[in-house]
């Protein structure tokens, strides 16, 4: 137990449901070689660890989410709430449910706005950072819980890349594997609608390298076009069309005569609200850092093929999930999934008209098939 900061691993078991925690998990070295003095992570956790600790259940939040998966004895609504609780498909009443921030986040994990030993933000300096690494470091807090087998690693997106990725590098930690919308490694046109957003931050003037948090300015324009593009591909047109068609936003003139400003239409609008939500509580070093480990997301790495590496899965049960109007993890992916695994399995259908976020609005489509599969 060397590893961990002893004070903060003696109150590991005594925070309420659903508050932010802290464990030191010492030094650590990144997939690439860089390594830091101190990493942090920030985590969750519900419900009670019984005593030889099966019923443990890690759930991986997405590109922008956070530990916070259900409320708990906090005063604000979990990003799945209704999916994770007493009585929920995810029953805290009979599971021990841990969610950890990502490591590179600005959720309560070390990340670019950390502070180095010096009392000076990473910024820049903060290392490349790959999906393979935060489940290498969740390890460790699993460690320091007392869990040494997941009883089930579920999540959705990035989150079901976290899930797959730690079967993967932990397959004699894992019993159940939960994927939902999402691959065995990020595709061309994954990547390429990744690098728009990271390029767009990065071309904001007050992004200053990556080293802005001693300035007056922040880079917000950036990040809020890096939000709109990354929201187009999370929706689905015919839901755009639907909601939004061609009206224009209240008494606002899309198509304006001389010397008149142009106003929005109203989906215009409701891409400036996506952005100026996440622009209030994110930051834009960790949307980078994020971005691209999603886009280095590949569990062949380090196994020679993507064979080998699901060739290791062989005692994991799988329950793959996609929504079937996914344009961005597109349902074909989920299939390519599931047929080559040890065991292939069938592919389970969110039905949603609204497209890859269905794995966040409509994820208790799948409630039937993992109260019968995996969570028994």
């Amino acid at each position: 137990m060397d590893l961990y900061d002893s004070e903060t691993f003696a109150a590991l078991d005594y925070a309420p449901d659903g508050i932010l925690k802290h464990l030191n998990t010492g030094a650590y070295t990144f997939e690439t070689g860089a390594t830091l003095p101190q990493i942090v992570l920030g985590y969750e956790t519900w419900g009670t660890l019984n005593k030889d600790a099966s019923n443990a259940v890690f759930v991986a939040h997405a590109l922008t989410g956070d530990s916070h998966v259900a409320q708990g004895a906090s005063s604000e609504a979990g990003w799945w709430d209704g999916f994770v609780g007493p009585g929920q498909t995810v029953d805290t009443e009979r599971y021990f449910v841990v969610a950890a921030n990502m490591v590179g986040g600005c959720s309560g994990s070390t990340g670019p706005a950390s502070p180095d030993p010096n009392g000076k933000a990473w910024g820049s300096r903060f290392p490349f950072t790959t999906i393979k690494d935060s489940v290498r470091l969740e390890s460790r807090l699993a460690d320091a819980l007392g869990i040494k087998v997941w009883h089930t690693v579920l999540g959705g997106s990035l989150g079901g890349a976290r899930a797959l990725e730690w079967a993967v590098e932990f397959p004699e930690r894992v019993r159940n594997c939960v994927v939902v919308a999402a691959t065995a490694e990020s595709s061309a046109e994954q990547i390429a609608f990744a690098q728009a957003q990271t390029a767009v931050i990065r071309l904001d003037p007050d992004f200053a390298g990556g080293d802005y948090y001693e300035n007056e300015r922040v880079p917000s324009a950036g990040l809020g076009i890096a939000r709109r593009i990354a929201h187009i591909t999370y929706r689905t047109a015919a839901e755009l069309d639907v909601r939004f068609g061609r009206a224009a936003q209240g008494a606002e003139e899309p198509v304006a005569g001389p010397g008149k400003g142009r106003g929005r239409y109203q989906v215009e609008s409701y891409l400036d609200h996506q952005a100026d939500k996440l622009v209030s509580r994110f930051d834009a070093n960790s949307y980078v850092v994020l971005t691209e480990a999603l886009m280095s997301h590949d569990v062949a790495r380090g196994h020679g093929s993507m064979q080998g590496a699901l060739g290791r899965l062989g005692g994991v049960r799988f329950l793959v999930g996609a929504v079937d109007s996914d344009r961005l993890y597109w349902p074909e992916q989920s299939e390519l999934l599931a047929r080559s695994l040890p065991d292939p399995c069938n592919v389970h259908y969110i039905t949603s008209p609204i497209g890859h976020d269905g794995f966040l609005t409509d994820i208790e489509q799948l409630r039937e098939v993992l109260n019968r599969e995996i969570l028994t």
